[in-house]
């Protein structure tokens, strides 16, 4: 039976405290913005059918839409043309763990190794009061850092028990100089987060009995988190008792299902083996981010087959002349003609007719029809200029239909062999602006792939909510 979360939901946000020469007018103008922002979220209508579906469908809308084809989703345009400019940290980091009590508790940023002294004297000044409510015998925190050990976030919490006391304080550099605190309280607890446990080889092996207790969407989408922060130090967890701990929002008609906190621990000893967070943005798709920092991302967005196997990757493929060989038999030695190559832009996944396709990021649906060489060709469009393509298929999900607004993990299509294809496999590409990258390029560095600096803050502040207690120092 599910469990609710009683000690690991939202809290109701507290006020941010501005230091510097910030005028309080301006942050207030700021905060209204925000709270615009968020009230403008997207409303979902379920679509009646006899399965669960991913997708908002906006047929109701009044507008008609057809496949026809947009050419600027089919100009080929040089990858030499694409400037990839990330403001992520590649050197993000994180540390945790729960400082045990002294006399010195306004000295954590120090005691933690947090180089910052106008971050400590802000941290003394301002959390005389928080040590007062303070209970259990350590601290518990999670601190981040950028490139050159630069301060990014620092959470800390009252104490590793998790009640309606409990509280959270944030620490944030500000862009008008000083910091920024966020307090977060688990004074009224959150309806939509929900905490269930599955053995760990169920969710490797058994997607049937892992189905039994997530949306559909969120089958693909946790089999493939798994894998990718399962530790190959502990190849034989799948044989023990471990458990995958999750902490779901299950969605209703105006939010997607969610997988917010995920974790491989020992329910006997309590141990963490491994842990996964998922961090919303803005302006791009939000993305997973391990309990030390790194990002799984790149793995998501080059993973739409469950089963997948590189046939052919970015390259040039040899062009086959048209022309049939004389029966004439040659005067003069022949000229070995000139072979010729055109570039292959995207990757290939050989894969049996019928395999599902999924969806590799939230999105919306910019094609769905037949184009030529791709064959039956699905293209999703995802915030920031974001396309990915899905080529040669077979068929479509059903309930598919240009502008539906579609959740990642959704199966969208299955594998064949339409178009110019010499054997059923799934072309996919993923292009920004329009041009064409190579996501497996050891130098590709998109924003989806790193910490940007005022997602920080968020990441270290679910550590500690939405995670295990964090044993002593």
């Amino acid at each position: 039976m599910n469990k609710k979360v009683t000690c690991r939901s939202l809290f109701s946000r507290g006020a941010l405290i501005l230091i510097g020469c910030t005028c309080l007018s301006l942050l207030s103008g700021f905060a209204s913005i925000a709270n615009a922002q968020t009230n403008q979220a997207r409303k979902k209508v379920i679509v009646q059918t006899s399965k669960p579906v991913g997708f908002k469908d906006t047929a109701a809308s009044g507008s008609s839409k057809t496949n026809s084809l947009n050419p600027a989703l089919f100009q080929r345009k040089d990858p030499s043309e694409l400037v990839l400019d990330s403001a992520g940290n590649l050197d993000y980091r994180v540390i945790q763990g729960c400082l045990r009590r002294n006399f010195y508790e306004d000295n954590l940023p120090n005691s933690i190794g947090i180089n910052n002294p106008a971050l400590s004297e802000f941290f003394k000044n301002q959390t005389k009061t928080f040590f007062d409510r303070m209970r259990g015998e350590c601290i518990p925190y999670a601190a981040a850092f950028g490139s050159r050990n630069r301060f990014d976030s620092l959470s800390i919490m009252n104490g590793p028990i998790q009640d309606s006391k409990t509280e959270v304080w944030t620490f944030t550099p500000s862009a008008f100089g000083g910091f920024l605190i966020q307090q977060d309280y688990l004074k009224n607890e959150s309806k939509n987060l929900t905490e269930i446990r599955i053995p760990l080889r169920d969710v490797l092996y058994d997607q049937r009995k892992v189905g039994d207790k997530l949306p559909v969407e969120l089958v693909w989408e946790l089999n493939s988190l798994i894998k990718q922060i399962y530790p190959e130090e502990n190849n034989s967890l799948e044989n023990s008792n471990s458990v995958v701990r999750l902490i779901v929002d299950f969605g209703d008609r105006e939010r997607w299902a969610q997988i917010w906190a995920a974790e491989i621990i020992d329910p006997m000893n309590k141990e963490v083996f491994a842990s996964a967070y998922w961090v919303d943005r803005n302006d791009i798709p939000g993305g997973f981010f391990t309990g030390s920092g790194e990002s799984l991302e790149r793995s998501f967005w080059t993973n739409p087959l469950s089963y997948r196997r590189i046939s052919r990757g970015v390259g040039s493929v040899r062009v086959s002349s048209s022309k049939r060989p004389s029966n004439k038999a040659p005067t003069v030695q022949a000229t070995p003609a000139k072979q010729r190559y055109r570039a292959h832009m995207g990757i290939d996944y050989a894969a049996p007719i019928g395999t599902p396709i999924f969806s590799v990021a939230n999105g919306k649906v910019a094609h769905i029809g037949y184009s030529g060489a791709f064959g039956n060709l699905i293209i999703l469009e995802h915030p920031g200029n974001y396309h990915t393509y899905y080529a040669h298929l077979s068929n479509y999900n059903v309930e598919l239909e240009v502008g539906n607004d579609v959740r990642r993990g959704l199966e969208i299509g299955y594998v064949g062999s339409t178009g110019r294809s010499t054997g059923p496999h799934l072309h996919f590409e993923l292009r920004k602006n329009g041009i064409y990258i190579d996501p497996y390029a050891t130098k590709t560095q998109l924003d989806l792939w790193s910490m940007l600096d005022s997602e920080s803050g968020q990441l270290t502040r679910e550590i500690l909510l939405l995670g295990s207690p964090i044993k002593h120092n």
